[in-house]
């Protein structure tokens, strides 16, 4: 499948353009989403006629059937053989046109499917950890997988079923015209009909998807964090609150699945009534204009088929209303998404081609968006290169919004964070993370091996390289001690691991990049004495001669620390080494002497 873009422009950074482009018109996006393969929508076209021929042609031969055996001319038997030759010519046909037409069809459709996601995935990780921390991850995964398919099966119904029901109504149409003018106008009857029914469902089912859809993505985030919280829940024997608290939320989807699902059995059943009831009127009528020689007895089951075709279209046309709407809902979703101006900007900036590790807050201020008073106001501090510094205080105090930025997750909103004498938010964030290494509290392992684990984003690692950084991180024991070594599966979130483990490889990941600047976030938190004995002598290996940051709770295990920051009210309260602010008995003193 062909998925370059159109004019040799990245499909997901037009795909992105066409929602900008567009917006607000879902119509002008989903065509725009194709550019650069109507061609294979034509072809499909081109096929689908070929292939859908019989359709058409088998009510006209049986007409021409029936009147020959009616009229009992001489050549009758002729006619018929030459008439079912055609028929079953065209019949034939049908095999391979079938096959180019879902081939084109569904190189179309499929394109625009993987570019969507693709889009959206990229968009992903361009968007802020701010936004990330915001929004749920289930209601990204719901329109990642589930609108982006419903987009997928908009397209399908536009371009190609509508199409199939545009041609099956105009062609009835034409060949009636031919045959009767008074049939024909009967036909055009049904029409105001079918379009007042239409009208009047389309506003309701369009606020019913609405509500359903956001409902589903709603219950989505709400299963995610279920499943993470099982072993919590287990453990404090909350199951049945659990279970109670789902069923509030699947019984609210239930209900507006229920009131869809009647808004679309109703809307279906009124119009499969109406047009049944006309197709009776048209046999009677057609039967009526037979007896008067009006029209061939022959033609009757022309019409009758024809006027089937127009019924079962126009009912199509009137099903796929729902489809359509929750389609277009679905495109507006993803619209969401990838308009989404919560970006971390970094093209056009310049890169850093190497980083030494010098950090200088000055005059810091930062609050979040939705806290009326600031985390940080008036932090200054200097970070020389190689430098290791604590930052201790409060919970809230502000130590990891100072290291978000430093990773460069935040920026402040007054005053500047300089690495190396460069204004961070004036900087390629991406060179500078470069050099740049996380541990945090928690460990974040995905479902691979441990060599995939520590090795995650780094391509040909030299096994002696590896082999040192497994020893530097205190895993040779560990790795020794399974079956299949690094190679071993950690399971979903290193599930198989115990949390020193887990966090002895997030150390392995980090010091295998080499960084010049190192984020410990309460790494040696929640362990047991050995744990954090292991990781607090794998911690020593990773910051030997690298510019850290460290933020502990346990003011024990930095004492080695070059640097002490005391964060209180959002600035520096108190800065030294830990035997200056021992000897200045501040805070830092009735801290450590309450652990004590």
């Amino acid at each position: 499948m062909d998925l370059h873009g159109p004019k040799g422009i990245d499909v997901e950074n037009w795909f992105i353009e066409c929602y900008r482009r567009y917006k607000g018109h879902p119509m002008k996006i989903l065509l725009g989403l194709y550019r650069g393969n109507y061609n294979k929508f034509l072809l499909a076209v081109f096929f689908f006629l070929i292939k859908h021929c019989p359709v058409w042609v088998l009510p006209i031969i049986t007409a021409n059937i029936i009147n020959d055996v009616t009229s009992g001319a001489a050549d009758t038997f002729r006619n018929i053989v030459i008439q079912a030759i055609i028929m079953v010519a065209l019949i034939a046909l049908n095999i391979p046109t079938n096959y180019m037409y879902t081939r084109y069809k569904s190189l179309a459709t499929r394109y625009a499917e993987t570019g969507l996601r693709k889009a959206l995935v990229r968009k992903l990780q361009q968007l802020s950890i701010s936004y990330h921390k915001e929004t749920q991850s289930g209601r990204l995964q719901s329109k990642i997988m589930r609108d982006v398919e419903a987009v997928e099966t908009l397209s399908t119904q536009m371009f190609l079923s509508i199409l199939n029901i545009a041609l099956n109504i105009a062609i009835a149409l034409a060949v009636t015209v031919t045959k009767s003018m008074v049939v024909f106008v009967f036909f055009l009857l049904t029409t105001p009909i079918a379009a007042f029914t239409m009208v009047f469902f389309r506003n309701i089912m369009k606020r019913r998807n609405s509500e359903f859809r956001h409902e589903m993505e709603e219950t989505s985030a709400r299963v995610m964090e279920m499943v993470e919280l099982i072993p919590v829940t287990r453990a404090h024997a909350l199951e049945d609150e659990e279970v109670e608290k789902m069923s509030g939320q699947l019984f609210t989807v239930a209900e507006k699945g229920y009131k869809l699902d009647v808004i679309q059995s109703l809307f279906g059943s009124v119009g499969w009534a109406i047009f049944q009831v006309f197709q009776v009127i048209c046999l009677a009528f057609t039967g009526y204009l037979a007896v008067r020689g009006s029209v061939k007895p022959g033609d009757i089951t022309l019409y009758q088929s024809y006027f089937a075709t127009i019924v079962a279209q126009v009912s199509s046309l009137m099903s796929l209303i729902p489809t359509i709407a929750k389609g277009i809902e679905s495109v507006n979703s993803i619209g969401e998404v990838l308009l989404e101006d919560d970006v971390e900007h970094n093209e056009g900036k310049p890169e850093l081609k190497d980083v030494y590790g010098e950090f200088d807050f000055k005059n810091v201020k930062f609050g979040y968006n939705n806290s009326e008073k600031p985390v940080l106001t008036n932090l200054n501090l200097h970070v020389d290169k190689g430098e290791t510094i604590a930052l201790v205080g409060e919970s809230g105090a502000g130590k990891s919004t100072i290291l978000n930025l430093v990773i460069g997750f935040n920026f402040p909103s007054e005053g500047t964070v300089s690495i190396d004498g460069n204004d961070i938010s004036k900087i390629d964030l991406r060179s500078y993370r470069r050099h740049l290494a996380v541990v945090p509290q928690t460990s974040i392992l995905f479902s691979g091996t441990i060599r995939d684990n520590i090795t995650y984003g780094i391509d040909n690692v030299n096994e002696n390289t590896l082999n040192e950084v497994i020893k530097a991180a205190n895993l040779t024991d560990l790795i020794e001690s399974l079956p299949d070594g690094i190679d071993t599966l950690v399971g979903e979130h290193g599930g198989k691991l115990s949390g020193g483990q887990r966090q002895r490889i997030s150390i392995a990941r980090a010091l295998i990049r080499n960084p010049k600047v190192i984020v410990l976030d309460e790494a040696t938190s929640a362990l047991d004495s050995i744990s954090e004995r292991l990781i607090q002598e794998a911690l020593n290996n990773l910051t030997r001669n690298r510019t850290t940051f460290i933020v502990a709770h346990r003011l024990s295990t930095i004492r080695d620390a070059d640097k002490i920051a005391v964060i209180g009210d959002g600035h520096c309260i108190e800065y030294g080494t830990f035997e200056e602010l021992m000897a200045l008995k501040g805070e830092f003193y009735k801290m450590k002497s309450i652990q004590s």
